[in-house]
Protein backbone atom coordinates (compact mmCIF):
# COMPACT_ATOMS: atom_id res chain seq x y z
CA UNK A 1 0.00 0.00 0.00
CA UNK A 2 1.53 3.30 -0.63
CA UNK A 3 2.30 6.03 1.88
CA UNK A 4 -0.62 8.54 2.10
CA UNK A 5 0.76 11.74 1.18
CA UNK A 6 2.67 12.40 -1.14
CA UNK A 7 6.99 13.03 -0.43
CA UNK A 8 9.82 13.44 -3.33
CA UNK A 9 12.96 14.79 -2.93
CA UNK A 10 13.60 18.45 -3.50
CA UNK A 11 14.78 17.89 -7.11
CA UNK A 12 11.58 16.53 -7.71
CA UNK A 13 9.43 18.82 -6.47
CA UNK A 14 7.66 21.29 -8.87
CA UNK A 15 7.84 24.91 -7.82
CA UNK A 16 4.76 27.39 -7.39
CA UNK A 17 6.78 31.19 -7.36
CA UNK A 18 10.10 29.63 -6.16
CA UNK A 19 8.54 28.26 -3.21
CA UNK A 20 8.49 24.33 -2.51
CA UNK A 21 5.93 21.86 -4.76
CA UNK A 22 3.01 20.62 -3.09
CA UNK A 23 2.24 18.06 -0.35
CA UNK A 24 -0.93 16.12 -0.69
CA UNK A 25 -2.45 15.03 2.38
CA UNK A 26 -5.00 11.72 2.92
CA UNK A 27 -6.44 10.15 5.53
CA UNK A 28 -4.70 12.76 8.28
CA UNK A 29 -5.49 15.07 10.54
CA UNK A 30 -3.88 18.29 10.28
CA UNK A 31 -2.74 20.88 12.99
CA UNK A 32 -0.49 23.63 13.41
CA UNK A 33 2.86 23.64 16.31
CA UNK A 34 4.46 26.89 15.74
CA UNK A 35 5.29 28.05 12.18
CA UNK A 36 4.90 23.93 11.23
CA UNK A 37 2.24 22.63 9.93
CA UNK A 38 1.62 18.29 11.81
CA UNK A 39 0.33 15.94 9.33
CA UNK A 40 -0.53 13.11 12.00
CA UNK A 41 -1.96 9.52 10.88
CA UNK A 42 -1.58 6.26 12.63
CA UNK A 43 1.26 5.40 10.23
CA UNK A 44 3.31 8.86 11.14
CA UNK A 45 3.47 12.73 12.08
CA UNK A 46 5.00 14.85 9.91
CA UNK A 47 6.04 18.56 10.33
CA UNK A 48 6.47 20.73 7.75
CA UNK A 49 7.14 24.69 7.80
CA UNK A 50 4.57 26.27 6.49
CA UNK A 51 6.79 28.70 4.68
CA UNK A 52 8.25 25.90 2.91
CA UNK A 53 4.98 24.63 0.81
CA UNK A 54 2.95 26.24 -1.89
CA UNK A 55 0.33 23.95 -2.08
CA UNK A 56 -1.31 22.31 0.45
CA UNK A 57 -3.50 19.43 -1.09
CA UNK A 58 -6.07 18.20 1.11
CA UNK A 59 -7.63 14.53 -0.05
CA UNK A 60 -10.20 12.40 1.13
CA UNK A 61 -10.58 11.40 4.99
CA UNK A 62 -8.62 15.00 6.11
CA UNK A 63 -9.52 16.66 8.83
CA UNK A 64 -7.70 20.12 9.45
CA UNK A 65 -8.22 22.94 12.65
CA UNK A 66 -8.22 26.60 12.37
CA UNK A 67 -4.96 26.82 13.69
CA UNK A 68 -3.37 24.99 11.09
CA UNK A 69 -5.34 26.97 8.12
CA UNK A 70 -4.45 30.27 9.92
CA UNK A 71 -1.08 29.10 9.58
CA UNK A 72 -1.30 28.35 5.97
CA UNK A 73 -2.37 31.75 5.21
CA UNK A 74 0.00 33.91 7.07
CA UNK A 75 2.15 32.01 5.00
CA UNK A 76 0.62 32.42 1.64
CA UNK A 77 0.05 28.87 1.20
CA UNK A 78 -2.27 27.88 -1.28
CA UNK A 79 -4.87 25.53 0.16
CA UNK A 80 -6.93 22.91 -2.02
CA UNK A 81 -10.02 20.49 -1.25
CA UNK A 82 -9.54 17.71 -3.90
CA UNK A 83 -10.52 14.23 -4.46
CA UNK A 84 -8.15 11.31 -4.36
CA UNK A 85 -4.10 11.92 -5.52
CA UNK A 86 -5.33 15.53 -6.17
CA UNK A 87 -7.84 14.72 -9.59
CA UNK A 88 -10.99 16.25 -8.91
CA UNK A 89 -10.57 19.98 -7.49
CA UNK A 90 -13.47 21.04 -4.70
CA UNK A 91 -12.19 24.53 -3.27
CA UNK A 92 -9.35 26.26 -2.98
CA UNK A 93 -8.16 28.77 -0.14
CA UNK A 94 -5.38 32.06 -1.13
CA UNK A 95 -2.70 31.36 -3.23
CA UNK A 96 0.89 31.24 -2.15
CA UNK A 97 1.74 34.65 -4.33
CA UNK A 98 0.34 37.49 -2.42
CA UNK A 99 0.99 40.08 -5.49
CA UNK A 100 -1.43 39.96 -7.84
CA UNK A 101 0.88 40.67 -10.88
CA UNK A 102 0.18 37.32 -12.76
CA UNK A 103 -3.85 38.02 -12.69
CA UNK A 104 -3.22 41.47 -13.73
CA UNK A 105 -0.95 39.97 -16.49
CA UNK A 106 -3.55 37.55 -17.25
CA UNK A 107 -6.46 39.98 -17.34
CA UNK A 108 -4.41 42.76 -19.84
CA UNK A 109 -3.84 39.49 -22.12
CA UNK A 110 -6.97 38.39 -22.59
CA UNK A 111 -8.91 42.25 -22.76
CA UNK A 112 -6.96 42.86 -26.00
CA UNK A 113 -7.50 41.49 -29.32
CA UNK A 114 -3.91 41.13 -30.57
CA UNK A 115 -2.21 39.84 -27.23
CA UNK A 116 -5.40 37.02 -26.91
CA UNK A 117 -4.86 35.76 -30.51
CA UNK A 118 -1.03 35.60 -29.56
CA UNK A 119 -1.69 33.57 -26.63
CA UNK A 120 -4.56 31.46 -28.51
CA UNK A 121 -2.15 30.62 -31.10
CA UNK A 122 0.90 29.62 -28.82
CA UNK A 123 -1.76 27.35 -27.40
CA UNK A 124 -2.77 25.88 -30.77
CA UNK A 125 0.80 25.42 -31.42
CA UNK A 126 1.25 23.09 -28.42
CA UNK A 127 -0.98 21.01 -29.89
CA UNK A 128 0.35 20.93 -33.63
CA UNK A 129 4.25 20.36 -33.22
CA UNK A 130 6.49 21.15 -36.09
CA UNK A 131 3.51 23.49 -37.73
CA UNK A 132 3.21 27.39 -38.06
CA UNK A 133 -0.10 28.63 -36.98
CA UNK A 134 1.11 32.38 -36.47
CA UNK A 135 -0.84 33.60 -39.25
CA UNK A 136 -3.97 31.59 -38.56
CA UNK A 137 -7.29 32.95 -37.54
CA UNK A 138 -9.38 31.67 -34.42
CA UNK A 139 -11.68 29.73 -37.09
CA UNK A 140 -8.91 28.32 -38.72
CA UNK A 141 -7.56 27.24 -36.06
CA UNK A 142 -10.89 25.99 -34.82
CA UNK A 143 -11.00 23.89 -37.80
CA UNK A 144 -7.91 22.65 -37.73
CA UNK A 145 -8.28 21.38 -34.67
CA UNK A 146 -11.74 19.65 -35.12
CA UNK A 147 -10.09 17.75 -38.16
CA UNK A 148 -6.87 16.69 -35.99
CA UNK A 149 -9.39 15.53 -32.74
CA UNK A 150 -11.16 13.51 -35.37
CA UNK A 151 -8.06 11.79 -37.02
CA UNK A 152 -6.98 11.02 -33.59
CA UNK A 153 -10.66 9.52 -32.13
CA UNK A 154 -10.35 7.19 -35.42
CA UNK A 155 -6.78 6.61 -35.01
CA UNK A 156 -7.15 5.36 -31.28
CA UNK A 157 -10.45 3.15 -32.45
CA UNK A 158 -7.99 1.86 -34.87
CA UNK A 159 -5.52 0.88 -32.55
CA UNK A 160 -7.62 -0.78 -29.81
CA UNK A 161 -10.21 -2.06 -31.60
CA UNK A 162 -12.85 -0.19 -29.52
CA UNK A 163 -15.81 1.35 -32.01
CA UNK A 164 -16.01 5.06 -32.19
CA UNK A 165 -19.30 6.98 -32.65
CA UNK A 166 -18.83 10.03 -32.02
CA UNK A 167 -18.51 12.38 -28.75
CA UNK A 168 -21.80 12.41 -26.83
CA UNK A 169 -21.92 14.70 -24.19
CA UNK A 170 -24.97 16.09 -22.04
CA UNK A 171 -24.35 19.42 -20.27
CA UNK A 172 -24.85 19.59 -16.71
CA UNK A 173 -25.04 15.71 -16.77
CA UNK A 174 -21.81 14.06 -18.04
CA UNK A 175 -22.91 10.40 -17.17
CA UNK A 176 -26.75 10.68 -18.39
CA UNK A 177 -25.72 9.86 -22.33
CA UNK A 178 -23.58 8.00 -24.40
CA UNK A 179 -21.76 4.94 -24.55
CA UNK A 180 -18.72 3.43 -21.63
CA UNK A 181 -16.29 4.88 -23.78
CA UNK A 182 -18.07 8.40 -23.37
CA UNK A 183 -18.61 7.67 -20.08
CA UNK A 184 -15.02 7.39 -19.34
CA UNK A 185 -13.93 10.23 -21.23
CA UNK A 186 -16.05 12.42 -19.34
CA UNK A 187 -14.86 10.95 -16.48
CA UNK A 188 -10.94 10.95 -17.04
CA UNK A 189 -11.68 14.97 -18.26
CA UNK A 190 -13.11 15.96 -15.24
CA UNK A 191 -10.41 14.12 -13.26
CA UNK A 192 -7.73 16.94 -15.45
CA UNK A 193 -9.48 19.65 -15.27
CA UNK A 194 -9.25 19.26 -11.40
CA UNK A 195 -5.36 19.18 -11.74
CA UNK A 196 -5.52 22.58 -14.12
CA UNK A 197 -7.66 24.14 -12.02
CA UNK A 198 -5.46 23.07 -9.07
CA UNK A 199 -2.20 24.47 -10.38
CA UNK A 200 -3.73 27.33 -11.68
CA UNK A 201 -5.25 28.75 -8.69
CA UNK A 202 -1.58 27.71 -6.97
CA UNK A 203 -0.21 29.82 -9.10
CA UNK A 204 -2.09 32.87 -8.81
CA UNK A 205 -4.19 32.68 -11.93
CA UNK A 206 -7.62 33.17 -12.63
CA UNK A 207 -9.77 29.77 -13.40
CA UNK A 208 -11.92 32.18 -15.38
CA UNK A 209 -10.19 34.31 -17.62
CA UNK A 210 -9.82 32.06 -21.20
CA UNK A 211 -7.88 32.43 -24.27
CA UNK A 212 -9.93 30.19 -26.35
CA UNK A 213 -12.65 29.00 -24.29
CA UNK A 214 -15.30 31.89 -22.72
CA UNK A 215 -18.19 32.16 -20.82
CA UNK A 216 -17.35 30.22 -18.00
CA UNK A 217 -15.77 30.48 -14.78
CA UNK A 218 -13.52 27.75 -15.33
CA UNK A 219 -12.86 29.20 -19.15
CA UNK A 220 -9.01 29.28 -18.95
CA UNK A 221 -8.96 25.70 -16.82
CA UNK A 222 -11.02 23.97 -20.09
CA UNK A 223 -7.66 26.19 -22.34
CA UNK A 224 -5.01 24.23 -20.26
CA UNK A 225 -7.00 20.65 -20.17
CA UNK A 226 -7.17 20.59 -24.06
CA UNK A 227 -3.54 20.49 -24.29
CA UNK A 228 -2.94 17.20 -22.59
CA UNK A 229 -5.76 15.59 -23.83
CA UNK A 230 -4.78 13.90 -26.80
CA UNK A 231 -2.00 12.70 -24.78
CA UNK A 232 -3.31 11.55 -21.88
CA UNK A 233 -7.31 11.41 -21.33
CA UNK A 234 -8.65 10.17 -24.97
CA UNK A 235 -5.76 7.07 -25.26
CA UNK A 236 -6.73 6.22 -21.44
CA UNK A 237 -10.15 6.07 -22.12
CA UNK A 238 -9.76 3.45 -25.12
CA UNK A 239 -7.12 1.53 -23.30
CA UNK A 240 -9.86 1.35 -20.37
CA UNK A 241 -12.80 0.31 -22.69
CA UNK A 242 -10.92 -2.41 -24.41
CA UNK A 243 -9.69 -4.29 -21.37
CA UNK A 244 -13.58 -3.86 -20.31
CA UNK A 245 -12.93 -1.11 -17.27
CA UNK A 246 -15.70 1.24 -17.51
CA UNK A 247 -16.48 2.66 -13.98
CA UNK A 248 -15.62 6.28 -13.23
CA UNK A 249 -13.39 5.39 -10.77
CA UNK A 250 -11.07 3.42 -13.40
CA UNK A 251 -10.77 6.56 -15.31
CA UNK A 252 -9.85 8.49 -12.01
CA UNK A 253 -7.16 6.49 -10.70
CA UNK A 254 -5.89 5.72 -14.71
CA UNK A 255 -5.00 8.82 -14.72
CA UNK A 256 -3.48 9.55 -11.53
CA UNK A 257 -0.81 7.32 -12.16
CA UNK A 258 -0.12 8.47 -15.41
CA UNK A 259 0.20 11.91 -13.72
CA UNK A 260 3.21 10.70 -10.74
CA UNK A 261 4.18 8.70 -13.54
CA UNK A 262 4.76 11.65 -16.14
CA UNK A 263 5.34 14.28 -13.52
CA UNK A 264 2.11 16.14 -15.44
CA UNK A 265 1.74 18.58 -12.35
CA UNK A 266 5.29 20.14 -12.80
CA UNK A 267 4.79 20.27 -17.13
CA UNK A 268 1.57 22.14 -16.11
CA UNK A 269 3.08 24.53 -13.89
CA UNK A 270 5.76 25.40 -16.42
CA UNK A 271 3.18 25.74 -19.67
CA UNK A 272 0.64 28.11 -17.82
CA UNK A 273 3.76 30.55 -16.96
CA UNK A 274 5.45 30.10 -20.28
CA UNK A 275 1.98 30.82 -21.88
CA UNK A 276 1.53 34.25 -19.44
CA UNK A 277 4.57 35.05 -19.17
CA UNK A 278 6.76 34.34 -22.19
CA UNK A 279 10.65 34.23 -22.02
CA UNK A 280 11.61 38.23 -21.90
CA UNK A 281 8.62 39.65 -20.31
CA UNK A 282 8.89 42.67 -17.97
CA UNK A 283 6.95 40.59 -14.91
CA UNK A 284 6.49 41.50 -11.26
CA UNK A 285 4.57 39.59 -8.72
CA UNK A 286 5.27 41.56 -5.51
CA UNK A 287 3.05 42.09 -2.64
CA UNK A 288 1.77 46.14 -2.99
CA UNK A 289 -1.21 47.56 -0.98
CA UNK A 290 -2.19 50.28 -3.32
CA UNK A 291 -5.36 51.83 -4.55
CA UNK A 292 -5.97 52.65 -8.08
CA UNK A 293 -6.36 55.87 -9.41
CA UNK A 294 -7.14 57.10 -12.58
CA UNK A 295 -4.94 59.92 -13.13
CA UNK A 296 -1.78 58.58 -11.01
CA UNK A 297 -2.04 54.72 -11.84
CA UNK A 298 -1.58 54.13 -8.25
CA UNK A 299 -1.28 55.43 -4.70
CA UNK A 300 -0.49 54.02 -1.05
CA UNK A 301 -3.16 51.96 0.57
CA UNK A 302 -4.26 52.30 4.23
CA UNK A 303 -4.20 55.93 4.13
CA UNK A 304 -7.52 57.60 4.94
CA UNK A 305 -8.02 60.51 2.36
CA UNK A 306 -10.61 62.15 3.59
CA UNK A 307 -10.75 65.09 5.91
CA UNK A 308 -14.07 63.58 7.51
CA UNK A 309 -15.29 59.77 7.48
CA UNK A 310 -18.42 59.64 6.58
CA UNK A 311 -19.20 55.77 6.23
CA UNK A 312 -22.98 55.72 5.95
CA UNK A 313 -22.67 58.16 2.62
CA UNK A 314 -20.87 54.97 1.36
CA UNK A 315 -23.25 52.38 2.03
CA UNK A 316 -21.34 51.11 5.21
CA UNK A 317 -23.56 50.42 7.76
CA UNK A 318 -24.24 48.26 10.95
CA UNK A 319 -25.54 45.46 8.40
CA UNK A 320 -23.05 42.83 9.19
CA UNK A 321 -24.31 39.35 10.42
CA UNK A 322 -22.20 36.95 12.40
CA UNK A 323 -22.68 33.40 13.54
CA UNK A 324 -20.81 32.87 17.04
CA UNK A 325 -20.91 29.51 19.05
CA UNK A 326 -20.82 30.02 22.95
CA UNK A 327 -17.69 29.67 24.70
CA UNK A 328 -17.09 25.98 25.78
CA UNK A 329 -17.24 27.22 29.91
CA UNK A 330 -20.79 28.50 28.76
CA UNK A 331 -22.02 25.37 27.69
CA UNK A 332 -24.97 23.20 29.99
CA UNK A 333 -24.07 19.89 30.56
CA UNK A 334 -26.35 17.78 29.03
CA UNK A 335 -28.84 15.87 31.51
Amino acid sequence: MPDIWWKADPQDLHRLVDRVSSVYVERSHLDRDENAVVIINKQQTVRIPAAMVAVMLLGPGTRVTHGAIRLLADSGTTVCWVGEQGVRMYAAGLGPSRGAGLLHRQAWLVTRPKERLAVARAMYSMRFPGEDVSALTMQQLRGREGTRIRKFYRAQADRTGVPWNGRIYKAGDAFAAGDDLNRLLSAANAALYGICHAVIIGLGASPGLGFVHTGKATSFVLDIADLYKAEYTIPLAFDLAAQGLTEERDARLGLRDLIARDKLLSRIVTDVKNLLTPEGTDFEDTEANLLWDEHLGAVPGGTNYANTADLSAHGMTDNHIAIVGPEIDDIEPTP
